[in-house]
């Protein structure tokens, strides 16, 4: 690890890449303590604090706290996030963003990109329109009202608040990207929710000292934390290595070809797309109930209520479709085989075209369901620690995976750099050494 951080310091564009995401990252923290104007921002808390368990919930989560506080960053990324998943629903649909996509190159992939910002404003439009009007009707549970003095003109303002908030966190995300080291629509999401950790250590903390939790329960709590991490650090890297055979080709007087190299298959293909659209449904009767008193909607909603058996138990099918489902759009098993085909390369015992695509599909399901069985147990964890060990803080689901997967994505950037840097200083030192 120390020579890690040597070669970290030692090479002055990687330094800069780093401090100018960390940057960027402290003014998207700065940002989100900016509230929107006209809100009465104790209230707009109490309502937060008693919708934990609604779609207001997650979205405050994706936003690292922006939504409760009401900020100028309230939406976060969710609307770039959302805009990204219907473009990839489309490209499956639309013959003419598909051509983009697979036959035009780095010019359609920066047009789908632009297509993507666009939608992504008009989206977020929508939901600050909707935030706007909500607000006007929505009161604390102690009777005060959100927005003092309701109006056109706080909605014009709040939805340009909130419209241009977003988009200036998508241009962060997309500077640190070109800029910086890492995915910055990931790390943004990254510090949102890491900016949580002391707000649960504090409480931890807090009940050790009324007596609340014993130190033993702490002990083990921190014990199971380490297990987890290292268990999603490890299905997070696993992979199904198909073994692929080139065939031998002359061409001229030279023969080429017959390499051996592998195609692999990630063990968690759909990422963490599964939990939140499982999450957002389940949570929806939740949501719609804090608007209404339907009887019948009151009662569905106390039903599935986080933690329940029937909660969880739908939580843990509804990942497993979506597993299914997300991975059936982004990787195509045909395309593959097609390509293996066209370059001569072929899986040892399995003949070319559909009886390799049949193979690969048939590897992709088992593996599929494996990682699918992975993300519900992560995602069901935290209802078992907070019903049956008290514990005073979410730790797994959605959340977790992010940390950890952008954690890793992140590191294997900086690896990269690293390696590359050592690779053009041995070829410098190779001409040096070759002028003399």
């Amino acid at each position: 690890m120390i020579p890690q951080m040597e070669n970290i310091t030692g090479s002055k564009e990687l330094r800069n890449k780093i401090l100018f995401t960390f940057a960027l990252l402290i003014v998207y923290r700065l940002g989100i303590h900016i509230p929107v104007p006209g809100v009465n921002g104790e209230a707009v808390a109490d309502f937060f604090a008693s919708a934990s368990n609604t779609l207001f919930g997650m979205f405050d989560m994706f936003s690292g706290g922006g939504l409760s506080r009401l900020s100028v960053f309230a939406l976060g990324i969710m609307p770039y996030i959302s805009a990204s998943i219907i473009l990839q629903l489309l490209v499956v649909v639309s013959p003419e963003l598909e051509r983009l996509q697979k036959k035009e190159g780095e010019a359609g992939r920066k047009k789908i990109t632009q297509y993507t910002r666009y939608l992504t404003v008009l989206i977020t439009f929508v939901q600050g329109t909707g935030i706007a009007i909500g607000l006007q009707n929505m009161t604390s549970p102690t009777g005060v009202a959100v927005v003092p003095d309701p109006g056109l003109a706080f909605v014009f303002v709040t939805v340009i608040t909130l419209t241009t908030g977003t988009c200036f966190i998508m241009w962060l995300g997309e500077q640190i990207t070109s800029r910086g080291i890492g995915n910055g629509i990931s790390l943004i999401i990254f510090a949102g929710i890491v900016a949580r950790l002391p707000g649960a250590l504090m409480k931890t903390i807090r009940l050790l000292g009324t007596g609340e939790m014993t130190i033993f329960v702490v002990i083990i709590i921190l014990a199971l934390m380490l297990g987890v991490l290292a268990f999603i650090c490890f299905m997070e890297t696993s992979q199904r290595r198909i073994p692929i055979q080139y065939a031998k080709r002359m061409m001229g007087r030279k023969l080429y070809g017959g390499q051996t190299t592998h195609l692999p298959l990630r063990v968690n293909t759909a990422g963490v797309i599964p939990p939140i659209f499982a999450s957002s449904i389940l949570m929806f009767p939740g949501t719609i109930s804090n608007f209404s008193q339907v009887e019948w909607l009151q009662q569905i909603s106390a039903y599935f209520r986080p933690g329940s058996l029937p909660y969880s138990l739908l939580f843990v099918g509804l990942i497993i479709f979506f597993c299914f489902f997300y991975t059936a759009i982004i990787f195509d098993p045909k395309d593959i085989a097609e390509n293996l085909k066209k370059q001569g390369g072929f899986i040892p015992g399995i003949r070319p075209g559909r009886h390799t695509k049949e193979y690969i599909d048939k590897v992709l399901s088992r593996i599929t369901l494996w990682g699918s069985l992975y993300i519900a147990a992560i995602c069901v964890l935290p209802m078992l620690l907070i019903n049956k060990l008290n514990v005073p803080f979410y730790f797994g689901g959605t959340a977790l995976l992010i940390v950890v997967g952008v954690a890793i994505d992140t590191m294997n950037q900086i690896q990269s750099h690293l390696i590359s840097n050592q690779y053009e200083g041995l070829m410098q030192k190779g001409k040096l050494k070759g002028r003399l």
